[in-house]
């Protein structure tokens, strides 16, 4: 790991003396501290600056100036300023708050110290990481090393090449969309379009229109001639989420297309052909629904062609760890901000039941980089609802009070063991190894750091990292 390079600012001597005492009992020996009026050589001549902490410089108007010309010679690096007195206040009379991180009231604690750093540390990793340019692949992460999460990119790779039909059942949230866009992404269609719609979305009378197209007057507001999706999709995948709230009506034309592969806009007696592959989801169950009369036999054997399944999240949760980086990696790229989440938030992520699957942890995420923006989340930083009772206790609770709950209440009611195949050694091993890891990238690479972390001594983190092949420099696995 970088040793992070320090640079203050300021005219203070006693502030900076004060500082860099601390900074020494945190081990960041690496500082270079300069005057309001020099910076911009010492700036230049320190090869890679992680933090800038910049202080009065005699009024606003200096500082500003300072400020700008940082942007402008590194746009990247986070700045802390400097105060005496309520810094947050001074923050709005800048002009521009961008890459400020916020400030540091002298005389600062540890705590303080230590917490700003490590917030312009995730800032810092993560306008990096946005630079990379990982736009074209997030879209087709299906992330996670379980055993489900396995079957289903095995299935996406049998199947991808071919022109059957593929209907993706699962619940909602789960990421069907996702699977649809790798099928498309693997296929011999891939440069073709790749065109969804939300078939429980559109009104039933304006779905025909939606998939077919029409023709100019072919009725009331039909001022011009439009394209349909099936069109849109000539050549490539047409996607048709939510398959089982479509209409019977249009059940019965939408099996038409798929047998004679061909179509007429609404409005035009002219035939055309469709050359387009069909992927459809749903979360309902279809074969209920045609016991109940409600989706068409016909229609179903057409999609079910090879159906995959995914599972719900909540019998894959050691992928909650894997997702929750990708889910911070998308922020990154898209330069939304960043955020840290401890062991023990994580862990108590992965007892929760997520009834949104997915889509739910996206949620939370984005919601955590809103509230602690290139914070860390622990355990007590997460919404009450995804606290599990156990941990919280733990955490909270005087140790002489402990005793006064029952066992029970260290059991979250929602967990269930998946029904067979579950491997709770291969589960157990896979937790480890990202907890250690996050730990181990939150210390620095810092070992003796990372164990504190963990509650365990150096030399047993030490065996685990030799067990899980984890090096102190080793770097950002790609999921």
């Amino acid at each position: 790991m970088i040793t992070s390079r320090i640079l203050i600012i300021d005219d203070n001597v006693q502030r900076v003396s004060d500082l860099k005492v601390i900074f020494t009992f945190l081990e960041q020996n690496d500082v270079v501290s300069v005057g309001c009026d020099a910076w911009q050589t010492e700036l230049k001549a320190v090869e890679t600056v992680q933090v800038i902490l910049v202080g009065d410089c005699q009024g606003d108007e200096n500082r500003n100036e300072i400020l700008t010309a940082i942007r402008e010679l590194e746009e990247d690096v986070p700045v802390l300023l400097l105060s005496d007195s309520e810094v947050m206040q001074e923050i709005g009379s800048i002009d521009s708050t961008e890459g400020i991180l916020g400030g540091i009231v002298m005389p600062a604690s540890n705590t303080q110290l230590s917490s700003m750093l490590q917030k312009a540390r995730i800032y810092r990793e993560s306008r990096r990481a946005s630079d990379v340019g990982r736009t074209s692949t997030l879209f087709r992460s299906l992330v996670g090393n379980s055993r489900a999460i396995r079957h289903v990119r095995k299935l996406v790779e049998q199947v991808a090449s071919s022109t059957a039909n593929v209907l993706i059942l699962g619940e909602s949230g789960t990421g069907k969309e996702v699977v649809a866009r790798n099928l498309h992404y693997n296929s011999p269609r891939r440069d073709k379009p790749f065109v969804p719609i939300n078939c429980g979305a559109i009104p039933a009378d304006l779905l025909e229109s939606e998939l077919f197209g029409h023709e100019k007057g072919a009725f009331t507001g039909a001022i011009t001639a439009r394209q349909g999706r099936f069109e849109m999709a000539e050549g490539g995948t047409l996607f048709l989420d939510e398959i089982g709230d479509m209409s019977l009506t249009m059940q019965v034309k939408l099996l038409r297309v798929l047998q004679e592969r061909t179509f007429e806009r609404v409005g035009s007696n002219k035939s055309i052909k469709a050359d387009v592959r069909i992927i459809a989801a749903t979360h309902r169950n279809l074969e209920d629904k045609i016991k109940d009369g409600e989706f068409r036999e016909d229609l179903f054997y057409r999609l079910n062609v090879f159906p995959i399944e995914m599972p719900p999240l909540r019998e894959r949760n050691s992928d909650i760890p894997l997702l929750t980086n990708e889910l911070i990696s998308r922020f990154e790229n898209e330069k939304r901000g960043s955020v840290r989440l401890t062991p023990a938030a994580i862990i108590s992520l992965c007892q929760y039941h997520w009834p949104g699957n997915v889509r739910e942890l996206a949620n939370l995420v984005e919601r955590l980089v809103i509230l602690h923006p290139y914070g860390v989340v622990d355990l007590p930083d997460l919404p009450e609802k995804f606290r599990i009772q156990g941990i919280a206790i733990a955490e909270s609770t005087p140790e002489a009070e402990l005793n006064e709950f029952p066992v029970d209440s260290y059991r979250d009611p929602s967990q269930q063991l998946p029904k067979d195949n579950f491997d709770l050694k291969e589960h157990l091993l896979k937790l480890e190894y990202g907890l250690i890891k996050q730990a181990l990238d939150e210390a620095n690479g810092v070992v003796a750091h990372a164990a504190k972390r963990l509650n365990m001594r150096r030399t047993t983190l030490v065996e685990k990292l030799r067990k899980h092949g984890l090096q102190r420099n080793d770097e950002a696995s790609n999921f």
